[in-house]
This record gives C-alpha cells, sequence and structure tokens, in this order.
C-alpha cells in the first residue's frame, strides 16, 4: 500500500476518533425515521441541525441538494428497507449551485484544469424554491415512495441556522 503523507493529518484523526469509538453495532436502521436530502456544503450538519443523533436519519447530499436519480434510488431504499417515513429536502441560501450559470462553472472549472469543461453538467440551481417544488414532487410521486412516507422542503439559513418549510 502507497504511502502517502497528504492524508497523514486524516488518518492520525481517525485513530484517535477509533480509540473512543463507541458507535459500533448500530443496524442501519433510521431510528427516528428520517432521511434528509441535502447540499454537500460543509456548513450543513444534517444531524445537528435537527436534534438528531448518529443512526437516527438517513442523510444523501450533492451539489444544491436536489432529488435527482441517485437520491431517489436511496430514498426508496430507505422506505421500504430502513425505516424512514418522513423526508426532508434542504437546500440552503449562499450556495454556490444558485450563484452560478452552467456557463459560468464550465468556464471556472475549465480555467483551473486547463482543460474543457463544457462536457460535464453541473445541474445549476437557476430558480431554487421552484426547483424545491419539483424535488418534493418528484418524491411523493414516484410510485415505490409510499404515500404513508411525509415529504416536505425547507430552505435551510446558513446564517442562522434556521429552516424555513417552503413545500
Amino acid at each position: 500500500m502507497p504511502v502517502d503523507e497528504d492524508f497523514d493529518d486524516l488518518i492520525a484523526a481517525n485513530r484517535a476518533f477509533a480509540d473512543e469509538f463507541d458507535l459500533g453495532g448500530f443496524d442501519g436502521v433510521a431510528h427516528a425515521g428520517v432521511a434528509i436530502v441535502t447540499c454537500m456544503d460543509s456548513r450543513i450538519d444534517p444531524l445537528r441541525m435537527l436534534g438528531l443523533r448518529h443512526g437516527d436519519a438517513k442523510i444523501f447530499r450533492n451539489p444544491g441538494g436536489r432529488v435527482d436519480n441517485a437520491a431517489l434510488e436511496a430514498l426508496v431504499l430507505g422506505a421500504h428497507l430502513l425505516g424512514v417515513r418522513r423526508i426532508l429536502v434542504i437546500p440552503h441560501t449562499r450556495c454556490a449551485m444558485t450563484a452560478n450559470s452552467e456557463q459560468e462553472l464550465h468556464d471556472k472549472i475549465g480555467a483551473s484544469s486547463g482543460q474543457d469543461a463544457t462536457w460535464q453538467q453541473f445541474h445549476v440551481v437557476e430558480d431554487q424554491l421552484a426547483d424545491l417544488a419539483e424535488d418534493v414532487r418528484k418524491i411523493r410521486s414516484h410510485p415505490l415512495v409510499p404515500d404513508t412516507v411525509k415529504v416536505a422542503g425547507f430552505v435551510y439559513d446558513v446564517d442562522t441556522g434556521l429552516l424555513d418549510r417552503k413545500v
């Protein structure tokens, strides 16, 4: 196995984490019956913002917190196999996916990488509230998500920590 000093700090932190690890033995079920679809933004702490703990929720993250095919797959599995009874879709304020057009991201990534990036789709969010409503509709109308599963859409404010229900 190659030695790579670039990760030494993280491996050392993991060893310290493992020394005090007491989260083993969980069954993988969402004990609070919650699934969250949110953005990959590091300002978001999905469990803490909802008063949840390890093992309480299934969390799916991607740029913009969008309900794409992979998110739908996770939600269907969660609803049928992992105890999910409530789904929250939570994009956030000041999201980079709302601040750039597809062309702007292509230009920025192209300049950074030194390559043509126009072939990569970034799924920018042109209208966050309209997209949130569409994402909630996708889940509610999915034939494999039971009608008993409650679905709501919120926007998380990264400056106050508050959720605002929109759908």
